[in-house]
């Protein structure tokens, strides 16, 4: 286990650190990939990296700056001289850089757009301009294109001279003199035809691509369905202007899944994707305390709903020993219930059509539940609650009979209101996760205690 943990690649980088074999360093450094560095240099002051940039070339130092936080960006912007920033920064990643650069006060993006060659100037310039929830928002730049009235060996000529990014080749681009998209051409394809054939011979013209004002979450799920490395982004005009990487499209849909289950369990999302250590107390309190205390006060109706019922709890004792457990069975009811229709509808598979088909699919699996469950609690209360003394003229087989009731009753309404009432916040144009576990929970506590306070009451008429 220690000659694993020395042979790690961290390890071997701060040993040469510590020899001071910078010329075994700087050879490490080009060689590994991005990944593994920026893991390395994570941990390292802002000087300290400065220090590392300074033995490597500027391409390799902006694919490493583009893989860090935001944060940390900003960091080593304001700590490197603009002259040399200005030199690092083309070679970031299009999408990257333009999000740093929105990050930028007025000032400094007044004071660093002087520094950046035409070519970059007016690429962060455009790219700033979509908002960052849209296609345009999220697109990169760097692309390769071909021209339709060309031959296989004059496409290949174009791709040596524009020299795209390795990451970003994998498919062609076919485009008019207007840069209309014509179509989609492998880069495999091209290099296995014939120098002499025509492109317009080879391309695929049936593609899927998105528009450039586009929701960011709808591509990453077009990328996802069709299994795409990439997918071209055009403007109103059909005309490419970008493309969305599979990779751009991973981190998208990791954030949406994280929004969703914040909104799920009561946390107000926030856009800032900033670490949980990284976060202050009180960032935390913010973000929580509305729904906690919202649904504390909701949550009273439950205390006089007990209050109301309070002499038949003096009365039957065991009925308060049944509580939590009916407490309990309805929230997971309901949080199974909701949990899958907010899933089956982020993913597309129900419609708002089909409530009526979702509700009774939900009642046939929730009703199944509830004998289990009704089963188990009767067997537990007739065998293990014997001793439990009961109003006269009462068996105990009996009260344990209507507590399995009300309690497989809780089980098919909470279920009702876990996929209703997501169904519900959907249909008036809300986002199903807003109905989220606690709400849930907070209603199913409620209607439950309507329920089993009900049930008993009717069965002993106390």
């Amino acid at each position: 286990m220690d000659q694993i943990k020395e042979n790690e690649p961290s390890n071997i980088l701060e040993s040469l650190v510590q020899q001071e074999n910078i010329e075994k360093l700087t050879e490490m450094l080009t060689e590994m990939p991005v990944a593994q560095v920026v893991e390395f240099l994570q941990e390292k002051s802002d000087e300290e990296i400065e220090k590392f940039f300074d033995l490597l070339d500027y391409e390799t130092v902006g694919r490493i700056i583009s893989e860090f936080d935001l944060e940390r960006q900003l960091k080593l912007y304001r700590n490197i001289k603009h002259a040399k920033f200005a030199r690092i920064f083309p070679h970031m990643f299009s999408d990257v850089r333009a999000d740093l650069y929105q990050e930028l006060s007025i000032d400094e993006q007044t004071e660093f757009i002087p520094y950046l060659d035409k070519k970059t100037r007016e690429d962060v310039i455009a790219l700033s301009a979509y908002p960052p929830e849209t296609a345009g928002g999220i697109m990169n730049t760097d692309f390769a294109t071909i021209l339709l009235e060309s031959t296989a060996e004059e496409a290949i000529a174009k791709l040596r001279h524009d020299a795209p990014s390795k990451q970003m080749i994998y498919y062609l681009y076919v485009v008019n003199d207007l840069m209309k998209l014509q179509g989609i051409l492998s880069l495999k394809d091209l290099l296995y035809a014939d120098p002499k054939t025509e492109i317009k011979d080879l391309i695929n013209e049936l593609f899927v691509y998105a528009a450039v004002y586009e929701d960011r979450e709808s591509v990453a799920n077009k990328i996802e369905k069709y299994d795409l490395v990439a997918i071209p982004v055009l403007n109103d005009y059909q005309q490419l202007v970008g493309i969305v990487h599979h990779d751009d499209a991973l981190d998208i849909i990791r954030a949406e899944q994280t929004e969703d289950m914040e909104k799920f369990m009561g946390i107000v999302p926030t856009e800032d994707d900033i670490g949980y250590m990284d976060t202050s107390t009180f960032y935390h309190f913010k973000k929580r305390v509305a729904w906690i205390v919202g649904l504390a006060m909701i949550g009273l109706v439950s205390g006089v709903i007990i209050h109301h019922y309070q002499g038949m709890l003096e009365t039957l004792i065991i009925l308060a020993l049944y509580m939590p457990m009916m407490a309990a069975t309805g929230g997971n009811s309901g949080s199974q219930a909701a949990t899958v229709v907010i899933r089956a509808s982020a993913l597309g598979e129900i419609k708002d059509t089909d409530w009526i088909k979702i509700v009774f699919k939900e009642a046939k699996i929730s009703f199944l539940l509830s004998i289990c469950v009704g089963v188990v609690v009767f067997l537990k209360i007739a065998y293990l609650s014997a001793y439990i003394e009961t109003p006269e003229g009462y068996s105990l087989p009996f009260i344990a009979l209507f507590i399995s009731i009300a309690i497989a009753l809780q089980i098919i309404s909470s279920a009702m209101v876990g996929a209703g009432l997501p169904l519900v916040v959907k249909r008036f144009g809300g986002d199903p996760a807003v109905a989220a576990s606690p709400a849930i929970t907070t209603i199913v506590d409620i209607t439950g205690l309507l329920i089993y306070f009900g049930v008993i009451s009717a069965a002993i008429g106390i």
